[in-house]
């Protein structure tokens, strides 16, 4: 029977080995070194075959001019001369050739020798950035190549790849503080859920209106936790970034968010003023009409008695959401662009919000390549300004007029 394993034994010795960049720089190293010093030896040569019948003609002319009989003629030992001359030089030529096609491989093999040893030299750097790539996970990233030597391409990737394992780990790490967050935020309702329903079912003197005053409090519960599932949702569809655009009018957008919000900002005695002009932007209609609205919820939620807030969009794509309320530091505002991080509380006194208003925001204006300019107020509250692109096509309808039904620069007060 044939043996089996000298069979793959055998295929493992023909199988070709894996190509690295050391040896293809060492074969180009040969090949180039080859190619020029052929092309040196063939320049050579030619020059050679060139020279050398000229000067030996020469010689030969000059040293062989008997006569006979004391006129000119033709020397009688001139043709046997030449014969001579005309192997030596053949055989000099030869030889040049064949020592130089010697001395040519030599040199290959000490060039392909040293370019081995040169090019691991210059990898080395590269094969400790593999090793220590290698070696860095999830729960290391904070670990870095620190690639030292001069500024050349090798420092460069290596720096380059400590910026993207920066950037990885702060991905990582929000990542990880978003799911805590979402995961404590989502607990925390369902364990009152339960507790609300444990007490009611133990209360032996229960009647149909505490457990219908029980049964209303969990279904309160439950809308604000599908109100966090629906922002959780949004948050994670615009940090994925735009599947499509369409053209749409922000100032559109803006006006029917506003008239939503009427009621609430008359109910809770603010003055909602708008100044809208129609300006066509391309991107989500959904996503920037989610965006307005948490920018005027913001507003409302977050203000003082007799507050205002102000609402603009200009010719150029900009969006701004004004409003009164408490001084909020600048050093803050980093912060509450991230998820879960409310400001002070709001009118009732209490931290009545998600924590995802402003980190939607941020997400949907970077879908959006938009810049989002957050700042203090003049007199307290916030000035949030969402920049967007203009759409080509702004051009085509600037000149068609105002919203309809809500004219080009609209002021509303909403009062108690």
């Amino acid at each position: 029977m044939p043996d089996h394993r000298s069979s793959r034994g055998l295929l493992r010795l023909l199988r070709p080995r894996r190509s690295t960049v050391r040896l293809r720089l060492t074969f180009l190293q040969g090949a180039l070194f080859l190619a020029s010093g052929a092309a040196l030896i063939g320049i050579t040569y030619l020059l050679a075959v060139a020279e050398f019948p000229a000067r030996h003609t020469t010689q030969g002319l000059s040293g062989t001019g008997t006569t006979t009989g004391g006129s000119a003629g033709v020397s009688t030992g001139k043709a046997p001369h030449e014969s001579v001359q005309t192997a030596q030089r053949a055989a000099d030529l030869h030889q040049f050739l064949t020592e130089s096609v010697i001395a040519l491989v030599i040199t290959v093999i000490l060039s392909v020798g040293l370019g081995w040893l040169v090019a691991g030299r210059i990898l080395r750097p590269l094969r400790t950035m593999t090793t220590s790539t290698r070696q860095i996970f999830e729960d290391n990233l904070h670990e870095r190549l620190a690639v030292q030597g001069p500024r050349d391409e090798l420092k460069e990737l290596g720096d380059t790849i400590d910026g993207l394992l920066a950037r990885l780990e702060a991905a990582f790490e929000a990542q990880r503080r978003f799911v805590a967050n979402a995961s404590h935020e989502l607990r925390t309702p369902l364990t009152l859920e339960q507790t609300m329903l444990e007490v009611a079912l133990a209360d032996p003197a229960a009647t149909a209106e505490t457990l219908r005053s029980t049964c209303e409090d969990v279904l309160a519960s439950s809308r604000q936790q599908e109100r966090l599932i629906d922002a959780l949702l949004t948050l994670a569809r615009s940090q994925r970034g735009l599947d499509h655009r369409q053209v749409f009018d922000l100032g559109a957008v803006a006006a029917s968010v506003l008239q939503a919000a009427r009621p609430h900002a008359e109910h809770a005695g603010l003055h909602l003023r708008a100044a809208l002009t129609p300006v066509q932007v391309s991107g989500d209609p959904r996503l920037a009409e989610r965006l307005v609205a948490n920018l005027v919820d913001n507003a409302l939620r977050y203000n003082v008695p007799d507050g205002t807030v102000d609402v603009t969009v200009g010719g150029s794509a900009v969006l701004t959401v004004t409003n009164t309320g408490p001084v909020t530091p600048a050093d803050q505002i980093e912060r509450l662009l991230q998820p879960f991080q409310r400001m002070a509380a709001g009118r009732s006194g209490v931290q009545d919000g998600l924590g995802l208003g402003l980190s939607i925001v941020a997400a949907v204006a970077k879908a959006h390549d938009a810049l989002l300019d957050v700042r203090p107020g003049p007199h307290g509250g916030l000035r949030i300004m969402v920049s967007f692109a203009v759409s080509q096509a702004a051009g085509r309808h600037s000149g068609r007029g105002a919203h309809r039904g809500n004219g080009l620069v609209r002021s509303e007060r909403q009062s108690r």
